[in-house]
């Protein structure tokens, strides 16, 4: 009877995972038309002969030539980078943190990361967005330690309450001594606004070779992590009743959260909305297996990202609208809807 039951639930499965890899190349369709879109559209119209004599023909001397292959190529490829950072990086916080509201803005890591881009620029005076990366990286990490290490304190270790109010206390104190330091120098502020509203613009090969091979690493460490991740959303007794090593699926999948989250909000600035929203939105078409939902995360994050920036780049020309802005637009009422539509499941 047993056999029989197996039997019939092989196919079922079967016909899941074939349903979840169509969505799934639907989903790396949609990222390339978005990222060919990023490339062709934009607050300067260039015609699309253009664009493809820059891809095909690269002339230094042309002025739109340098325009594409400068500035929307980078800009693009960090977008695709930082979006698939994001996304994966909320996945990894809402498993760990079995909280479906958790992300890089509330457990205080872009605060973090905000606070020591001010002191860079304040104590070291960074001017350039390439020295910013580092700063927000190492700020991002320290307050990733301090709010596990925090949430971990206590006999039965991190619990989702005791990470959320460590996270909000963190988050506090940063964002604290970062408005008092930009109250009192204003051209640390100057520097600073640019880089906090979150943007894509400006973000040259330079910056994207910086960001690339870190990115890669932790994407490679949140893709090994479904299986941890599916354990521990069970809770850490019965993770541990199962055979898990409770401390090393942590110690993995917060390496992977730390260094995705760290560079992305380095490398762009804090948009938030992305490592919330996407995560649930993938929950919604996988189900709860992180086998599934950090490959849609990966994937669908820059479409959500890149589709934001190209609609800042258009309804704000011959300027833009930055895309920390308009995802925080896009972002609320979308999330808003899901959770309106289909009840957020608890973790």
């Amino acid at each position: 009877m047993i056999v029989a039951e197996l039997d019939r639930a092989t196919p079922r499965r079967s016909a899941r995972g074939a349903r979840l890899t169509a969505g799934l190349l639907l989903a790396v369709a949609g990222l390339l038309a978005v990222s060919a879109a990023s490339v062709l559209i934009g607050s300067k119209d260039i015609p699309v002969s253009t664009i493809a004599d820059a891809l095909l023909r690269f002339d230094p001397t042309n002025n739109d030539h340098l325009f594409i292959v400068d500035e929307r190529l980078p800009r693009t490829a960090v977008g695709v980078l930082a979006g698939a950072a994001l996304g994966l990086a909320g996945a990894i916080l809402q498993a760990i943190a079995r909280n479906p509201l958790a992300d890089p803005g509330v457990l205080g890591i872009n605060a973090g990361a905000s606070l020591f881009v001010v002191f860079g620029i304040n104590v070291f005076g960074l001017t350039a967005l390439t020295g910013y990366v580092w700063f927000g990286f190492a700020g991002a990490l320290a307050a990733a330690a301090i709010v596990y290490g925090v949430g971990s304190l206590g006999r039965e270790g991190a619990t989702p309450i005791k990470l959320a109010l460590s996270g909000a206390a963190t988050n506090a104190a940063f964002l604290s001594i970062t408005t008092a330091v930009l109250l009192t120098d204003t051209d640390s502020f100057d520097q600073f606004r640019f880089w906090q509203v979150g943007s894509l613009s400006g973000r040259t090969t330079e910056i994207l070779w910086q960001a690339a091979p870190f990115i890669g690493v932790g994407i490679a460490l949140a893709l090994a992590s479904g299986r941890l991740l599916n354990t521990l959303s069970l809770g850490e007794d019965l993770a541990r009743s199962l055979g898990q090593n409770v401390a090393l699926a942590r110690a993995v999948s917060g390496a992977a959260v730390v260094v995705l989250c760290g560079v992305a909000t380095a490398t762009i600035g804090p948009v938030g909305f992305v490592g919330l929203a996407v995560p649930q939105i993938a929950r919604t078409i996988t189900g709860p297996d992180h086998r599934w939902i950090l490959p849609y995360s990966l994937v669908l994050a820059p479409v959500l990202l890149l589709g934001a920036d190209i609609l800042g780049r258009v309804i704000a020309r011959p300027g833009e609208i930055q895309v920390g802005i308009v995802t925080a637009l896009v972002g609320a009422p979308m999330f808003i809807a899901l959770v309106r539509r289909r009840k957020v499941a608890e973790l």
